[in-house]
């Protein structure tokens, strides 16, 4: 893992995981145990998502430059819509209060994006390989060949 892929992750799961000890305060203060289990539930579910998502896109960032921005659209995508599917999963349970772990889970995911979005317009990422910047190409214009 890069530096900057790092300190995108730290800058991106602290606010959630803040986020997350205020909507467990929050729940519990509502709806008792099983609420907070249930908003501690979606907090690390949403920080398990994002994360491996941050993963999975810097990977294929790596490997497959040509398709990161594809890549990305079709990784948010797929988030959501599996935690949509958790949210429905999880909707008759008596494991824990349902409308915490929703609650918290949007909650969580807005905070993640909105996190993620500043951490990335934030950062300074260059775009152009320095090392192969100062180098010139045999037989390119301006080259001694």
């Amino acid at each position: 893992m890069q530096s900057n892929d790092a300190r995108m992750l730290l800058h991106t799961a602290g606010p959630t995981a803040a986020v997350g000890v205020i909507a467990v305060a929050a729940a519990a203060a509502l709806a008792g145990g099983k609420g907070a289990l249930g908003a501690v539930f979606g907090t690390v579910v949403v920080i398990l998502f994002m994360g491996i998502g941050i993963f999975v896109l810097q990977h294929t960032g790596r490997k497959y430059p040509q398709l990161f921005q594809a890549m990305g659209l079709m990784l948010y995508t797929t988030q959501l819509l599996l935690l949509f599917v958790f949210v429905a999963a999880f909707k008759n349970t008596t494991l824990f209060d349902h409308k915490a772990f929703a609650a918290s889970l949007v909650a969580a995911t807005l905070v993640w994006v909105a996190a993620q979005a500043r951490a990335h317009t934030k950062a300074k990422i260059l775009y152009v390989d320095p090392e192969q910047a100062g180098r010139s190409e045999p037989g390119a214009r301006g080259s001694a060949a």
